[in-house]
């Protein structure tokens, strides 16, 4: 019996355990390892992922199809399986971890989670992978979630019309790679075309449905760090000096935090955006107060501040407001099409006495 079989014969044994600790450590180990949207290698890692998965479900057919020894085409499928279940889970978390982070979860979490279940129905769902149009469907979505935030670093501007270029440009890849798929298997592909295409055209429009209502993060822009200060002060070695009051390790728990303030102070908004190397743009601080009368939020203002791409840890610009009522506010970050970026949260209560003031550089 060869070391093969019997490697085969041990993760058959403990698939379970084995699938959810490589699940676990392959997860942290993107977590630790995963830079920047624009990194020239991770994208390169990516689309070398992109690529493996189409030729492992290429494979796995023509192989299906073969005629010879039952046993002999039973171990090879097994083995690129595996190897298929190991691209994409690899891939699927790249782009969890890449939208997490881009986003304010409270509000994309519907799209997050799109991408969530994806990856666990990639550990959980293999005896799926024997079937086409469940393979190119998922496939379909990592080229689309893949193309979503590329086309923007390479083109070096966001907004609707580069997002539906990023759907054009997944369209044709998919459409490429299904006529290929179709020449070496046209019997097992005349069977799953009618699914193939609802599952395609489904995911397409769910995607973009969730962009119109902006529940897509604004990727490759991310907030890297923001805050509502009681003074922000730019100092000479290009850095801020901000004030703040420290709330402590509870404060982590409040969504809105009391901001003390005292008559005719301000109060600062401080966002610091990531945003890809020569990809300048705007972004908009919109101020909103809850109405306790309503139960709505109004807008009190709009303020553009632009932002200059390449910088690691983002590039950090601020708003101000004065007089603010009490009551429940917050400072919607978003793109100029109207994209959540991140979102700012405070209560304001009256006060007669500065409160004790933390000070943190930025």
């Amino acid at each position: 019996m060869s070391i093969f079989v019997h490697a085969r014969d041990l993760y058959g044994r403990f698939e379970r355990p084995i699938s959810s600790i490589s699940l676990v450590f392959g997860f942290v180990f993107d977590a630790l390892t995963f830079s920047r949207v624009d990194n020239v290698w991770q994208n390169v890692w990516v689309l070398g992922h992109i690529v493996m998965i189409g030729v492992f479900i290429v494979v796995i057919h023509l192989k299906e199809n073969k005629p010879g020894d039952e046993s002999d085409v039973t171990k090879a499928h097994f083995w690129y399986v595996n190897i298929l279940q190991f691209f994409f889970g690899g891939i699927l978390s790249t782009y969890l971890l890449s939208y997490f982070r881009s986003s304010d979860i409270l509000v994309t979490w519907p799209f997050v989670l799109v991408l969530a279940l994806a990856f666990m129905a990639n550990e959980v769902l293999k005896r799926h992978y024997i079937r086409l149009s469940f393979q190119i469907s998922l496939y379909f979505l990592s080229i689309y979630a893949f193309a979503i935030y590329l086309v923007p670093v390479v083109i070096h501007k966001i907004g609707t019309s580069i997002f539906l270029l990023s759907g054009l440009v997944s369209l044709v890849f998919i459409t490429i790679f299904i006529y290929v798929l179709f020449l070496f298997i046209k019997d097992k592909f005349k069977k799953s075309r009618k699914s193939i295409f609802l599952l395609i055209g489904g995911i397409f429009v769910v995607v973009n449905i969730f962009y119109f209502t902006n529940l897509i993060p604004p990727i490759p822009l991310s907030l890297k760090d923001a805050g509502v200060y009681h003074s922000v002060e730019r100092i000479h070695d290009g850095n801020y000096v901000v004030k703040y009051e420290d709330h402590g390790f509870s404060g982590y728990f409040d969504l809105y935090q009391d901001f003390k303030k005292t008559p005719g102070s301000p109060v600062y908004a401080f966002s610091s955006i990531f945003s890809p190397t020569d990809l300048n743009t705007t972004i908009v601080h919109e101020w909103e107060h809850l109405d306790n009368t309503s139960g709505e939020w109004v807008e009190d203002s709009r303020i553009n501040l632009a932002v200059v791409g390449g910088r690691d840890n983002g590039f950090r610009t601020y708003s101000i407001r004065m007089n603010l009522a009490e009551g429940k506010w917050r400072v919607n970050v978003k793109t100029l099409d109207g994209l959540l970026i991140g979102r700012l949260r405070f209560n304001v209560v009256q006060s007669l006495t500065t409160p004790i003031l933390s000070t943190d550089i930025k």
